[in-house]
């Protein structure tokens, strides 16, 4: 859905496709040349607002000294949702157009608001744990079609939990932070002993980051009305995968060294208050799920998806356009799942959704699907073609909803593939 509010003026300028309007402020980790210090910022238009800057100002009060003056947003989102909320309600004020008191204050504006281009973006949240799930439909059957039973897609167990796995909480990074090609085992169906050597089958999953917002004791539960407000906000994730690593790796108990290699994470953290706007209902749940894991109204976004492709030297080429809605399994079912076994979950913990992927092919959240294994290549204007990733290639994905007049975003998440590096001790 969308919603028809008109759209809230800034002072501040917000071109008309900015993703970072006076609806949206997600926050973000910055520092700048002038002062090398990562602090906490809120994006606005295309300006930052120094959020340290503007409590060292007293213009925050009531918030913990030094809250913002951190390198994760990790101190903040600990305060709770009240404070989430309150805090949102004193920016919009502050920066809103017939406010004064930041408007009006030129020295202050020059220390506080600094251009997005002079910035250097870091990590947004200290990833406590790294769970990642598998929980669109469309890429489950895409993937089950591929590699198991065309009349029987998905595993008995898929309609009925999330699935998901533990992944590497140290190797999530920033945006723009470059990927290196992953080593590990290859064992090609007619070889018959595996071999050590760079990942051929180099890919990316589209997904969302959830942030998680309070911590749960040892042995405690969540209900999905708890889960749903426990979450801070949304992030764009590429959870990159070497498929011909996982082939081998994968059995029996799931994906380890194909996807401990890296994990992007964007830049901003859009608050679910924000996206509020934009809650849709996920697709029809049959059979119904456990008593547990059962929702009642909207527990989905419309969240548009799109991921754009850059071979060195080439212009990019957009290969996926999809919806965080098509998603089979909610976030909220998610992270009560996660926490059903009495998983501890801590302030930071971040839960990627799975592959997003929607009904056609252009609406496919992975190389794996789009080009079915390889057997149907992306071709470029200029002739070159693309199975999976080469070394050199540039993937970016951004993400937004649509209002009436404006746009709450996520800005844009790359990354750039390197070559592997293989010791010499290691060839044979």
């Amino acid at each position: 859905m969308t919603t028809t509010a008109k759209p809230r003026q800034s002072f501040v300028p917000v071109p008309a496709e900015s993703h970072f309007p006076l609806e949206n402020l997600p926050y973000g980790v910055f520092s700048t040349m002038a002062d090398p210090a990562p602090r906490v910022g809120v994006a606005i238009g295309e300006m930052i607002l120094d959020l340290a800057e503007i409590a060292r100002a007293g213009l925050l009060p009531g918030l913990p000294e030094g809250v913002f003056a951190a390198a994760a947003i990790n101190p903040f989102v600990a305060l709770g949702r009240p404070v989430w909320s309150a805090t949102r309600k004193r920016l919009q004020e502050l920066l809103a157009a017939d406010c004064p008191t930041l408007r009006d204050d030129a020295a202050l504006r020059a220390r506080a608001l600094v251009a997005q281009g002079e910035a250097r973006m870091h990590r947004p949240v200290e990833v406590m744990g790294f769970t990642d799930f598998y929980s669109s439909r469309e890429h489950a059957t895409n993937v089950g079609m591929m590699f198991r039973d065309k009349n029987n897609p998905l595993l008995p167990n898929w309609l009925h939990i999330p699935i998901g796995y533990n992944g590497r909480a140290s190797t999530v990074v920033a945006s723009a932070t470059p990927v290196r090609r992953p080593l590990g085992q290859l064992k090609p169906p007619a070889d018959e002993m595996p071999h050590l050597g760079p990942s051929a089958r180099l890919d990316i999953e589209l997904e969302m980051a959830v942030i998680v917002g309070r911590d749960t004791a040892l042995g405690d539960v969540l209900t999905v009305a708890e889960a749903d407000a426990a979450i801070f906000g949304y992030a764009l994730l590429n959870d990159w995968s070497a498929r011909d690593i996982q082939q081998w790796e994968y059995v029996p108990l799931g994906p380890f060294q194909s996807k401990a290699f890296a994990t992007s994470i964007g830049d901003w953290v859009v608050t679910a208050e924000a996206l509020e706007p934009f809650r849709v209902e996920g697709p029809v749940q049959h059979p119904a799920p456990l008593a547990h894991l059962r929702q009642s109204g909207p527990m989905n976004y419309d969240i548009q998806l799109a991921v754009d492709l850059a071979p060195e030297g080439t212009d990019a080429l957009t290969v996926c356009r999809t919806s965080f809605r098509y998603m089979y399994w909610s976030s909220a079912q998610q992270l009560v799942h996660h926490a059903s076994s009495g998983c501890t979950m801590r302030v930071g913990d971040v839960l990627g959704s799975g592959t997003v992927s929607g009904p056609t092919r252009a609406e496919r959240g992975s190389l794996l699907e789009i080009t079915w294994g390889g057997s149907e290549p992306i071709e470029f204007p200029n002739g070159l073609e693309r199975r999976f990733l080469e070394d050199g290639d540039t993937v970016t994905i951004t993400g937004w909803c649509e209002g009436e007049g404006y746009r709450v975003g996520f800005g844009s998440l790359t990354g750039t593939i390197l070559p592997a590096q293989m010791p010499e001790a290691w060839k044979s």
